[in-house]
């Protein structure tokens, strides 16, 4: 069919696309249609027959945009979500044209060895043993699958069981050790894997979320392999990272599997002032990260390592009578991934490392963490908010104290409704401590010094506003 290869339609989608990439910044922080506006504009019964596939496109865009939230924009603060660069997307829009399978090298040898030289740039800025194994997955959280599978096949192999084989009915019992702050991803992945996420046992952790490594030897000493434990480089809150070097060197006298869980933090690894907080991360098993995060490249972009090559193929690789397999083959993709038809996640990455080399890695990193701490600085001054976290990387976490005695939990839920109607920035709330905090987490490589002080204005004017209105509220009750 001519629609497939009309370039008017193309060039009309590509117009449409650049026009809401040009209008992002000032765009709303949310989204500005509700729910059943959106069904009422998008849905409908299926049609019949064909339709004019330009005017498909312009009515996906009017009916869509309202519903769209600026998470690319240089003010969404809610989650670590970072945003991309521009070489990044036009990557991104290659790799949907050329549609490349990129499950095995015959379908597409550029994606391949793409990923393969991709793979390479990223091990050698995040300071990992050279010979590490990788995988493109669709974010951390298969990341962490996937290293996890490793984990489990081969800590289970020492202890004479192949799970693949086998499964995990009449196994050794795995023992998973794990911080207090540990992300929800990896209790997913567990769940998925058939270890159980409420059998993972948790070891304390500090104020800022940091597992006590003293505690974490106590539990290795009591507990029986296989094991495998699992620490975090940037928490979600507070972007503090686990101790590594002294988690790794208890791990290793047991005969453990260390894994790292580094969705956002792993990438300051890149950063010569922030090394320090990745002491000993050579010395894991398997790492796991997002290139969305902090690379600042489109969705779709997760990245295993382990350092066992062999494990990380039994865990993930198939066979089938039409996959020929022989010795010195190249690269094959879906040995390191849970997926085989997949799209070439590694062009957006490689064109977007090729494009601001090693140096912008680490300036992208740098300018987040300092707005981070433009931002706390900004909060802070206000005599209602209080920053509960030292801001060692991207992450703002912060306290709201109402005044005259009102109730600090709808306190909080007011302030961040306030803010995200407004829609200056879009910030989250979060639990810390059994409490709940509102986050702040800087991660665009568009986010600038004014996107930071106007934010902080609109928030603090929300935190005004809230405590007023509850003021005049207690007032009218009491009267």
């Amino acid at each position: 069919m001519s629609v497939f290869r009309d370039p008017a339609l193309l060039q009309r989608a590509v117009d449409l696309a650049s026009s809401f990439l040009e209008r992002l910044p000032d765009r709303p922080a949310g989204a500005t249609a509700s729910l059943d506006d959106l069904r009422r504009a998008l849905g409908g019964p299926l049609p019949d027959g064909p339709a004019d596939p330009r005017r498909v496109i312009e009515e996906l865009v009017s009916a869509g945009e309202p519903g769209l939230a600026s998470t690319a924009g240089p003010r969404f603060f809610g989650f670590v979500i970072g945003g991309a660069f521009p070489v990044s997307v036009a990557a991104d829009w290659l790799t949907t044209a050329w549609d490349q399978p990129a499950s095995a090298y015959v379908l597409s040898p550029t994606a391949a060895v793409v990923e393969e030289v991709a793979a390479g740039w990223i091990a050698s800025l995040l300071g990992l043993p050279d010979d590490v194994s990788a995988g493109f997955v669709t974010g951390c959280h298969t990341a962490n699958f996937t290293a996890l599978a490793a984990a489990r096949h081969e800590v289970l192999r020492r202890e004479g069981w192949d799970v693949e084989a086998r499964g995990l009915q009449g196994a050794p019992a795995v023992t998973v050790l794990l911080g207090q702050e540990a992300h929800v991803s990896i209790f997913g992945a567990l769940r998925m894997l058939g270890l159980g996420a409420a059998t993972a046992q948790r070891i304390e952790a500090d104020d800022q979320g940091r597992m006590n490594p003293a505690a974490l030897e106590r539990a290795l000493a009591a507990a029986r392999p296989p094991i495998i434990v699992c620490a975090q480089a940037g928490n979600v809150n507070t972007g503090a990272f686990d101790p590594l070097a002294p988690i790794a060197a208890a791990t290793r006298a047991r005969g453990a599997w260390l894994h790292i869980d580094g969705a956002f933090g792993l990438w300051a690894a890149a950063h010569p002032g922030l090394r320090h907080h990745l002491a000993g991360i050579e010395l894991a098993d398997s790492w796991a990260t997002d290139a969305h995060k902090w690379l600042n490249v489109p969705y779709d972009s997760g990245l295993v390592f382990t350092a066992h090559a062999a494990a990380h193929r039994a865990a993930m690789s198939l066979t089938a009578a039409y996959l020929v397999r022989g010795a010195g083959e190249e690269r094959i993709a879906m040995d390191w991934v849970p997926e085989s038809s997949r799209r070439a996640r590694g062009f957006p990455i490689y064109a977007t490392l090729k494009t601001i080399g090693r140096q912008g890695v680490v300036d992208l990193v740098d300018r987040c963490c300092r707005l981070a701490r433009r931002m706390a600085h900004r909060l802070g001054a206000h005599p209602s908010v209080r920053i509960l976290n030292d801001v060692v990387l991207n992450q703002v976490l912060f306290d709201l104290k109402p005044s005259g005695g009102r109730d600090h939990d709808t306190f909080i839920s007011d302030v961040v409704g306030r803010v995200q109607r407004e829609g200056t920035c879009w910030i989250g709330g979060t639990a810390w401590h059994g409490r709940p905090a509102i986050r702040v987490s800087v991660s665009n490589w568009a986010t600038a010094e004014e996107d930071v002080d106007r934010s902080a204005r609109a928030i603090l004017a929300a935190v005004d506003e809230a405590d007023g209105s509850q003021a005049r509220g207690s007032r009218l009750r009491e009267g």
